[in-house]
């Protein structure tokens, strides 16, 4: 006899993460240099003003950190011009929707989000047997007026994330306002802005502006991409400061360690880094475009993140494995209902063109 789980749990998909280098090495016996564009990660690596920070707190990790995060959030408090006690810090951006999850879904709750959407939001619903709502996107960005018509008394949680992922299309800043303003009062919108950083749009939205007016908002941020600290786990969110005091009833004790803390104290500081990494974005993204053009029978879209959705005429999978095997970690996105498409991240100039030399070979 084994233990009985809850019977929602059975049907739990668990997240996939982009193949790490290491696996794809250890599997196909590849001798040459790999390269992973799979899980949009910084191709120019941490702040070298964090790994800074990190060589000088490893003579105290044997010290838990301070479970507050006081030096952080105050930080992010300057920064952001946010009050200290509406910043709640996570283990990556994902944990506080897994927060907000715990904190605000019973069963038959339901959550709204589009289909194509981050999925750690749908993870989170599936765990506490809530019911997913899911809107198909329009023009490969969130349908907002059909996701608006979608809420009900019942509805606890809107998902929004702008970019979208694995889309990476946004919603602006006009269409956003006019959403907002109709929300209920009784449902948190959740604005994961993951990939704001490389933004310079003035379309796109800045969620901060919904927090400032007082609305029911939990606005998610993460070192994980322009700061490059994605090893390291860590990421933040802004709420009102009553639904920062629920998720934290829900939060794990010392879920920021000390390096991720001290790392992004010091990243926050690094604007060089960050500008450094959006132009290399930018460059990197108009380069593959480019490329893409050129090949028939692909489909791709302008992306506002640091990664491009390509659509193929042929299973993906046969295409991912190609590319593997050519030393090129890519990702599928079948689990977003995309059986023909890749998630590649945009990476160093070599990079890049290392990509598209694999891929024209495969396509070819």
């Amino acid at each position: 006899m084994l233990p009985v789980p809850r019977p929602n749990i059975e049907g739990i998909r668990p997240y996939k993460p982009g193949k790490p280098i290491e696996q794809v090495v250890r599997e196909l016996g590849i001798k040459g240099p790999v390269i992973k564009l799979a899980s949009n990660e910084n191709p120019l690596g941490p702040s070298p003003r964090a790994l800074s920070a990190l060589r000088r707190v490893l003579p105290e990790l044997h010290y838990y950190p301070e479970d507050s995060g006081h030096l952080l959030r105050a930080k992010l408090s300057a920064t952001h011009k946010v009050d200290p006690v509406s910043i709640i810090l996570g283990n990556g951006s994902v944990e506080i929707i897994m927060m907000a999850c715990l904190a605000y879904l019973e069963p038959g709750d339901e959550l709204v989000m589009s289909d194509h959407s981050f999925m750690m939001a749908r993870l989170g619903a599936a765990i506490m047997n809530a019911r997913l709502v899911e809107v198909p996107t329009l023009d490969y960005t969130h349908d907002l007026e059909q996701m608006l018509s979608s809420i009900t008394p019942r509805t606890k949680i809107v998902y929004l994330d702008n970019p979208i992922n694995p889309l990476g299309t946004i919603v602006t800043k006009d269409a956003l306002n006019e959403f907002m303003a109709k929300v209920p009062e009784h449902v948190l919108v959740i604005v994961d802005e993951a990939y704001a950083e490389y933004i310079t749009s003035r379309d796109y939205p800045k969620a901060l502006d919904y927090y400032n007016q007082n609305k029911n908002v939990l606005i998610l941020h993460t070192f994980s991409k322009v700061y490059g600290l994605a090893g390291l786990r860590i990421g933040y969110g802004f709420a009102r400061p009553e639904i920062i005091g629920c998720l934290a009833k829900v939060r794990l004790p010392f879920n920021a360690s000390r390096s991720a803390q001290a790392a992004a104290l010091a990243a926050l500081d690094d604007k060089r880094h960050v500008v450094r990494s959006r132009q290399t974005n930018e460059a990197g993204k108009e380069f593959l475009y480019r490329e893409l053009k050129k090949l028939n029978k692909v489909f791709y879209l302008k992306s506002f993140a640091n990664f491009v959705f390509i659509n193929f005429a042929v299973d993906s999978q046969e295409i991912f494995e190609e590319l593997q095997h050519r030393g090129v970690i890519a990702r599928t996105v079948k689990e977003y209902n995309f059986p023909n498409a890749l998630r590649v991240s945009v990476g160093t100039p070599a990079e890049n063109k290392r990509f598209m030399k694999a891929l024209c070979e495969v396509v070819r």
